[in-house]
C-alpha cells in the first residue's frame, strides 16, 4: 500500500502558532508556589497565617508575661504601654493570652479539620467513581446524617465528656463531614467522565490509583474551599461555646478570652475587641486562601485542558492518497451473492472477533445504538472503521475496551480477545488485557492527559504498572517511548505538562502511554481529528511506522478516507448503527458493493476530478430509536425498492471479496449503476 503523500511531511513539534515550541519546565511545587504568591490575596492570606503560627510557636519568648500571672491592683485596665492590648478581669495581660492561646485555639481546630477531611475525600470520591450500591448506601446515610440538628449532639457530647474542646470538635467534625461526601462525590462524577481517566483505565492503572492521584487532584479546589470554610467555622464554634461557659481549658483559648469578656460587658466592652478581631480576621484569612487556592486549581485545569486549533481540511494535500496496487482479479467478474454467507477470516488467525455486538441503552425501553456489529482483527493489520458521525463508531470502540458511559451496555454479541470473551468475562476480563492486551489513543489529545500532573508522572505511573522496576529504570523506559515516539528532547519534555505542549505532541505523548504496555492491539479512536492538516500527517506516519515496526494491530476509527487509504489494511463501513459493509482497502475504493460507501466515496475531494463539482447526500443517518425496518439507507438511497424495506438484511459476502448489506448488489452491478 503505498503511503499518503501527507504522510511524508518532516516530524516537528508545532504550537498553537504553528511554530515549533517547547517550553522551560519547572517543578509542580515550586510552580504553584509562585502561582499562589503571585496572587494578592494569596500572598495576603499566607503572609498572616504563617505570621500568626510563629507569633504563637513563640509566644514564650514574644510575649511580654506570663499567661497566668495575676495583678489585682490592674483589674480591667485599658491599653497603655505596659499593657500593650490592657488587662481582663484578673489584671492578665490581654496581648500575652492572645499570643497564648493561639496554638491551643488552631490545634482544635485543626483536630476538627482532620478528621472533616479524613471521613469526607475517601468516602465521596469512592462513591462518585465506584457508584452502584454503595454509593445509594452513602447517600441515604448522609441524608440521615444532615438530618441531625448537629448543636444538639455537640451538646450532649460535651456533657459526657465533661466540657472537651478536642471532643466537641471531633463531634462537629463527623457532623459536617456528610456535607464534604455530598461536595466531593458530585466533583467526581464529572471527573470521572474525564477522557484521561479513560486513558488511565485503559492503560491498565487501578481504580485505587485513579481516584487516590488523578480524581484527588481534580476535586482539590472544592475540598479545599469546603476546607477553609470549615476551619473558619470551627473557631467561631470554639468562641461561641466558650462564651456560653460550654468548654474548659487549662490553656488560654480566643473564645474563652470572649466568654470572659461577657461577662463584663456592661463595665467594659474592649476586652471583647482583641479576641474578636483576630478571630475574624483569622477567619477571613483562610477564607481568602481556600478561594485562591480554588481559583489557582480551576484555572489550571482549565488551561490545560484547552484543545488546541480545530484543524483545517486540506484536500489538496492528500490528493496522491490513492490506494495501492493489488491483486484484483476476481473483480474482473460480476460478483456473485451468496445469501447467509460472511466472509469472516480463520477464527483461530484472529487476534479480535466482534460478533454480532449489540450496545443499548439502560433502563425500561432501551434503545439500541449499535446493531450486529462483526468484524475481525488480525495480528499486524491495520483496520479503519469509517462512516459519518452518529454511526456508531466510537461507541463501538468503546465497548470494545469495556468503557462504556454509564446508562449503556453490551446487550448482545461477543468481543473475542485472543480466544477470551470479554463481554462474558465482565469486568475482570477487561482488566487483565488492559494496557498489555488492548491499547488506547483518543481524539482529543489534551483531554486524554491529566493536566494536574507532569507528562513524566503520567508515563511512568503506566510503566509501573506493567514492569516491577525501579525509578530510574521506569525513567530510562519513559524516555525510550518518547524517543520511539519522536519526541525531541525527552528529558525535557518528562518535567512538562500538558498544556506546555502542542496538540501534536500531547498524541505523541499519548501514544507513547499507550505502547508502554506492550499492547497487540491498538485503538485509535479519531486520533487526528483534533490537528491541522501538518500535524495528522505526522501522527498517522507515525502510528503506521510503528505498527510496522512492533506488528501490532491496529483498530483506526474515522470519518476520513484520505487515512483509511493511508495507513489501513482493510476497512468496516457503519451506518446508523450497523455494519454495512467489509472489505480490504483496494477493494473498498475501487469496487465498493454498498450504496452508501459509493456515495461517500464520491463526495470525497481527495478522490474526485481536478475542477470537478462534488456530489452531495441528501439526509442524515437516522438517529437511535428511529430505525426503519429493513435497509437503514433506504431513505436516502436512490436505488431503493419496496424489496429493501420488508426484512432485516444480514451480512452477506460477495464473490469472497467484500461483505454487504445491500440485497440489490448484483443487479446494480449487472445494470452498471456499481463497478463490476
Amino acid at each position: 500500500m503505498t503511503e499518503n503523500s501527507v504522510l511524508s511531511e518532516p516530524i516537528a513539534a508545532l504550537g498553537p502558532s504553528g511554530t515549533a515550541e517547547m517550553p522551560g519546565a519547572t517543578t509542580a511545587r515550586a510552580r504553584w508556589a509562585r502561582s499562589l504568591l503571585r496572587q494578592p490575596r494569596g500572598f495576603t492570606a499566607v503572609t498572616y497565617l504563617a505570621l500568626l503560627v510563629l507569633a504563637g510557636l513563640l509566644a514564650s519568648s514574644i510575649a511580654p508575661f506570663p499567661p497566668d500571672q495575676q495583678s489585682l491592683s490592674e483589674v480591667l485596665q485599658g491599653p497603655s504601654t505596659t499593657h500593650l492590648l490592657g488587662t481582663d478581669t484578673l489584671g492578665r495581660d490581654v496581648l500575652s493570652r492572645l499570643l497564648y492561646g493561639i496554638i491551643p485555639s488552631l490545634q482544635n481546630s485543626l483536630i476538627a479539620l482532620v478528621v472533616f477531611l479524613v471521613l469526607g475525600i475517601p468516602v465521596g470520591i469512592i462513591a462518585g467513581y465506584r457508584g452502584g450500591r454503595f454509593d445509594a448506601i452513602v447517600g441515604r446515610v448522609t441524608e440521615l446524617m444532615l438530618a441531625v440538628p448537629p448543636i444538639i449532639l455537640v451538646l450532649v457530647v460535651l456533657g459526657v465528656f465533661s466540657s472537651s474542646p478536642s471532643a466537641a470538635m471531633v463531634t462537629l467534625a463527623v457532623l459536617a463531614a456528610p456535607g464534604l461526601v455530598r461536595v466531593v462525590r458530585g466533583a467526581t462524577l464529572v471527573v470521572r467522565e474525564e477522557l484521561f481517566v479513560t486513558a488511565a483505565k485503559v492503560a491498565g492503572v487501578r481504580n485505587a490509583r485513579i481516584m487516590a492521584t488523578h480524581i484527588l487532584r481534580r476535586v482539590l479546589g472544592p475540598i479545599l474551599a469546603q476546607a477553609t470554610v470549615f476551619a473558619g467555622v470551627t473557631l467561631g464554634v470554639q468562641a461561641a461555646l466558650a462564651f456560653l461557659g460550654l468548654l474548659s481549658s487549662d490553656s488560654p483559648t480566643w473564645g474563652g478570652m470572649i466568654g470572659e469578656a461577657s461577662t463584663v460587658i456592661t463595665e467594659t466592652s474592649w476586652l471583647l475587641i482583641p479576641p474578636g478581631v483576630i478571630l475574624a480576621v483569622t477567619v477571613l484569612a483562610l477564607g481568602l486562601l481556600g478561594d485562591t487556592i480554588r481559583d489557582l486549581t480551576s484555572g489550571e485545569a482549565t488551561n490545560s485542558a484547552r484543545p488546541s486549533r480545530r484543524s483545517r481540511r486540506a484536500a489538496a494535500a492528500r490528493r496522491d492518497a490513492q490506494p495501492a496496487s493489488k491483486e484484483a482479479t476476481a473483480h474482473e467478474r460480476t460478483p456473485t451473492l451468496r445469501p447467509g454467507e460472511v466472509t469472516l477470516e480463520a477464527r483461530s488467525s484472529a487476534l479480535l472477533e466482534v460478533r454480532h455486538l449489540a450496545v443499548t441503552t439502560a433502563g425500561p425501553q432501551p434503545t439500541t445504538l449499535v446493531d450486529d456489529a462483526t468484524f475481525v482483527i488480525h495480528l499486524g493489520e491495520v483496520v479503519g472503521v469509517v462512516g459519518e458521525s452518529g454511526c456508531g463508531k466510537s461507541v463501538t470502540a468503546l465497548a470494545v475496551l469495556g468503557l462504556l458511559p454509564e446508562g449503556l451496555t453490551a446487550s448482545a454479541g461477543e468481543v473475542i480477545f485472543q480466544g477470551t470473551d470479554l463481554v462474558a468475562g465482565g469486568p475482570a476480563a477487561y482488566r487483565a488485557i488492559r494496557g498489555s492486551g488492548i491499547g488506547y489513543v483518543a481524539q482529543d489529545a489534551l483531554g486524554s492527559l491529566d493536566p494536574t500532573h507532569t507528562i513524566g508522572s503520567q508515563l511512568m505511573e503506566v510503566i509501573a504498572v506493567h514492569d516491577d522496576t525501579s525509578h530510574t529504570q521506569r525513567r530510562t523506559r519513559a524516555i525510550e517511548l518518547l524517543e520511539q515516539v519522536k519526541i525531541p528532547d525527552p528529558e525535557r519534555v518528562l518535567r512538562t505538562y500538558p498544556h506546555e505542549i502542542s496538540g501534536g505532541m500531547a498524541q505523541r505523548v499519548n501514544i507513547a502511554i499507550a505502547l508502554a504496555g506492550r499492547p497487540q492491539l491498538l485503538v485509535a479512536d479519531e486520533p487526528t481529528t483534533a490537528l491541522d492538516v501538518t500535524v495528522q500527517g505526522e501522527i498517522l506516519r507515525l502510528l503506521r511506522e510503528l505498527q510496522q515496526s512492533t506488528q501490532m494491530a491496529v483498530l483506526l476509527i474515522t470519518h476520513d478516507w484520505g487515512v483509511i487509504a493511508g495507513i489501513a489494511d482493510r476497512a468496516v463501513v457503519m451506518y446508523a448503527g450497523e455494519v454495512v459493509e467489509r472489505a480490504d482497502v483496494q477493494t473498498l475504493f475501487t469496487h465498493p458493493r454498498f450504496p452508501y460507501t459509493a456515495a461517500l466515496l464520491a463526495a470525497e475531494p481527495s478522490l474526485a476530478a481536478e475542477s470537478s463539482r462534488l456530489p452531495t447526500l441528501p439526509g442524515r443517518v437516522p438517529p437511535p430509536g428511529s430505525w426503519p425496518t429493513g435497509c437503514r439507507f433506504a431513505s436516502r438511497c436512490t436505488f431503493a425498492r419496496d424489496q429493501c424495506t420488508r426484512a432485516p438484511i444480514p451480512l452477506l459476502a460477495v464473490s469472497g471479496q467484500s461483505d454487504t448489506r445491500c440485497i440489490r448488489i448484483e443487479e446494480l452491478v449487472s445494470e452498471g449503476a456499481m463497478p463490476r
